[in-house]
């Protein structure tokens, strides 16, 4: 876009020459200089106006500055010095040159004029003086230099038409401030100094020059060299960057990737990060490697799009010999630079002609390998190429590169370190829980389990837990805290619970048990005192949620412990919350726990959950909660299709941020055709009697073929009880299409005792023969008394 001065624009013959070679502007200056007008020269060759029989070489950099001479339209032959600037297309303006040569230079001053004063032609400071029509009066050699011009030669001309780049477009622009304003003006900008590829920085300081009077007749323009500070300041810039975006997250290939990030465009053209694969040296990373080394590309990065540079994929596996730079780098266990110039990697490229194809069609010119190292753990290697940079790499750009790159290493072996444990964190949650639920005649069951997407491995866990009287018990646990401790702490609460579940204690007293484990592993995991001191309490927390239900009732006690409460629905009815008091967490200690029992109507749907499922960033818990609802009201038939759902719907896309479990139960009811009870008088006299009505209601359920181990069973159960148990006492069938169950009760709660009886003993084979004769059997313990049970396995043929 082309910027209005108010200043006379004839003081320099100006014109403008398309790539084709045609003149495109044409100024007042280059009329006055040739007397040829716009209309005469414009849209014809410039080649016309050249006097000489042999005119110059096209110029073939971006500046050009000579004497040629030049047809006047009088026919004069002129010789006139011109300075060329190639301007690149911008802004859909296509690509020309600008030629501009000063016309007769500015008056000679006058004793006193503060322009000569100003200028400082002896000092180091590149310094020159722009009258007020912004016309070059004066330059310093320092000036000069920077310039890459003689000071007679471009005295006369504009800055712009002096350096013909934006930048001097800018400058100028700023010098028209301090012109018009009279206060003084910094700027910085971008520059090549004389015939230098790479652009220095510098620092344009510009002030108003006034004469006696105190009126500005220029500006003083003084320029200094900054690049080494603004380099500097840039290293420092990228060192902090690479603080802030290195690192963001535990994953080893995020984080190699936002290493090859930070260093594309910064410090290189293309780069790779290639990690060693720890499995190959015992799972650890070597200190030292010896060559061949085998690398696994982690990441790569490129200025241009699709990284074609790169010859494997990120996930691809190479060896790389003794003279590959990756493998010299790794073996020296420093940075080693390389130049393809300087035949530094020829056998390199002749080993792998794929790659030297890549260097020679991208211009790929200089190398740098830098060993990623961390805690004295050999890593892999950083590759920085560089091809669209025409510059190599300095001492600067190592140091640079090495203190980026050892951050970085930082930052991947947290993150090697943090997935070593997380995998082994989850590989023993997985082994702790069950691998598949139990087929029970109480419910059908469904569950899912899902670690962290980031905070690592908890401690969550379920069971489902067949108890005796085809009842079923059900938990949910989470502990504190994650990683490999959690984990193991979770493995034993779950062993804790079926132990106790197996003695069959109510809910509220299981919580107790529980809780006292709890409390006692925290004081063994507390402290750093001396062994055997127990530390502080509350180091090791859970919350958990026990359930049993009973298919021959229909009901189901509960008592949670700091845990949120399941999920009802009803046949029929809508999802809602079940009422249970909280009760503490677990660890702490002291504090009672409370039992709820409800009844559940067959068809009944439980949902039993950890935390992890309704607390998320991206909603609170209690609109997670009614999404659960909505998607526990449209269950469907399969419980399995509905834990999908309700993960889909309530967990985000990158991942839960807490561990979740998830059970769902369907109940089922037991039909009082398949329960026998018989209140059995205490007669010994009468047992022969009840094992004939045994038998009789086993033809009845067509189970003949159990029928003598059941009459043995309930004949030395029933008789035990009449002998040592206390009114009244009460015999149960019960059966399913896999089980038959025996259970006698009485009100005397001391428990049975399995032992060997002697040679000459008259009893006590009695319940070493149930023990031989069943599947499995026990007793529990209730408010009433103590029930002792047995369990007959039912074959196909028994039915």
């Amino acid at each position: 876009m082309s910027r209005v001065y108010p200043f006379d624009e004839a003081a320099t013959a100006r014109a403008v020459i398309g790539d084709d070679g045609t003149l495109t502007e044409w100024n007042e200056g280059a009329r006055r200089l040739l007397g040829h007008p716009p209309a005469a020269v414009l849209g014809r060759p410039a080649a016309e106006l050249l006097a000489d029989t042999d005119p110059p070489a096209p110029p073939s950099g971006a500046r050009w500055a000579g004497t040629v001479g030049l047809r006047h339209q009088d026919g004069r032959t002129l010789s006139v010095w011109l300075l060329a600037h190639r301007r690149p297309p911008h802004d859909g303006r296509p690509g020309d040159w600008l030629v501009v040569t000063p016309l007769a230079g500015p008056p000679s001053p006058a004793g006193g004029d503060p322009l000569t004063e100003a200028g400082l032609l002896q000092s180091p400071c590149a310094v020159a003086v722009y009258d007020d029509r912004l016309r070059l009066r004066r330059m310093n050699a320092a000036m000069a230099e920077i310039v890459g011009l003689p000071a007679e030669r471009v005295r006369g001309l504009r800055l712009p038409e002096i350096g013909g780049k934006p930048q001097n477009e800018e400058l100028e622009q700023g010098m028209l401030r301090v012109l018009t304003s009279g206060r003084p003006l910094d700027m910085q900008t971008f520059l090549r100094a004389g015939g230098e590829d790479r652009a220095h920085a510098w620092l344009a300081r510009m002030a108003p020059v006034r004469d006696a009077a105190g009126r500005v007749r220029g500006v003083c323009l003084a320029a200094h060299d900054v690049t080494d500070s603004h380099r500097a300041r840039q290293r420092l810039q990228l060192v902090n960057e690479a603080g802030v975006r290195i690192g963001t997250t535990l994953d080893v290939t995020r984080t190699a990737q936002e290493l090859a990030d930070v260093c594309v465009p910064a410090l290189a053209d293309f780069v790779t990060i290639d990690l060693l694969d720890p499995q190959e040296y015992g799972g650890e990373p070597p200190a030292r490697v010896t060559p061949p080394v085998r690398l696994r590309r982690a990441a790569h990065q490129s200025v241009l799009p699709g990284v074609p540079e790169a010859v494997i994929k990120p996930g691809t596996a190479e060896e790389y010999p003794a003279f590959s730079p990756q493998a010299d780098a790794l073996t020296a266990g420093r940075t080693i630079t390389t130049s393809v110039a300087a035949g530094d990697m020829d056998q390199w490229l002749d080993w792998h002609p794929e790659r030297g194809e890549r260097v020679r069609q991208f211009g790929i010119h200089s190398s740098m390998s830098v060993p990623v190292r961390a805690r004295g753990l050999t890593l892999g290697v950083a590759v920085l190429t560089r091809h669209r940079r025409p510059d190599s790499f300095t001492a600067d750009d190592v140091l640079l590169a090495e203190e980026i790159t050892g951050r970085a290493a930082v930052c991947i072996d947290n993150a090697r370190r943090y997935s070593r444990e997380r995998e082994t964190a989850l590989a023993l949650q997985r082994s702790l829980l069950p691998r598949s639920l139990p087929h029970t005649a109480a419910l059908e069951a469904s569950s899912r389990y899902l670690p962290a997407a980031r905070a690592g491995v908890g401690g969550d866990w379920f069971d489902v837990i067949p108890l005796s009287g085809m009842r079923v018990a059900m938990v949910v646990g989470d502990v504190v805290g994650h990683g490999i401790q959690a984990s193991a702490t979770m493995g034993r609460l779950r062993t804790a619970v079926r132990t106790l579940a197996d003695i069959d204690l109510a809910p509220d007293e299981l919580l107790t048990h529980l809780d006292d484990l709890v409390v006692r592993l925290s004081e063994e995991s507390g402290g750093d005192g001396a062994p055997g001191e127990a530390g502080s309490p509350g180091e090791v927390g859970a919350t958990c949620l026990y359930a049993v239900y009973d298919p021959v009732s229909r009901r189901c006690a509960l008592a949670r412990a700091g845990h949120p409460p399941p999920v009802v629905l009803r046949p029929g009815g809508v999802p809602q919350v079940l009422d249970l008091p909280a009760g503490p967490p677990l660890g702490l200690g002291g504090l009672p726990f409370e039992s709820a029992e409800v009844e559940l109507p067959e068809g009944t749907v439980l949902a039993l959950y950890t935390d992890g499922l309704v607390w998320s960033r991206e909603r609170d818990p209690e609109t997670s909660r009614e999404l659960l609802h909505e998607v526990l009201g449209a269950c469907a038939d399969s419980l399995d299709e509905t834990c999908d759902r309700v993960l889909h719907t309530l967990l985000p896309t990158g991942g839960a941020p807490d561990d979740v479990a998830l059970l769902l139960a369907r109940t089922r009811g037991l039909p009082g055709s398949q329960v026998a009870t018989w209140d059995i008088p205490a007669d010994p006299a009468l047992v022969a009697p009840i094992r004939k009505q045994v038998v009789e209601q086993l033809d009845t359920w067509a189970l003949s073929e159990a029928s003598f181990t059941a009459e043995l069973v309930v004949s030395e159960l029933v008789t035990n009880a009449i002998r040592y148990g206390a009114r009244p006492i009460r015999l149960r069938l019960i059966h399913d299409a896999a089980t038959l169950i025996c259970e006698v009760s009485d009100t005397n709660h001391t428990a049975p005792h399995l032992r060997r009886a002697k040679t000459f003993d008259e009893g006590g084979r009695g319940l070493l023969l149930v023990a031989q004769l069943t599947q499995r059997w026990g007793s529990r313990h209730h408010p009433e008394g103590k029930t002792i049970w047995a369990e007959l396995p039912l074959f196909e043929e028994d039915r």
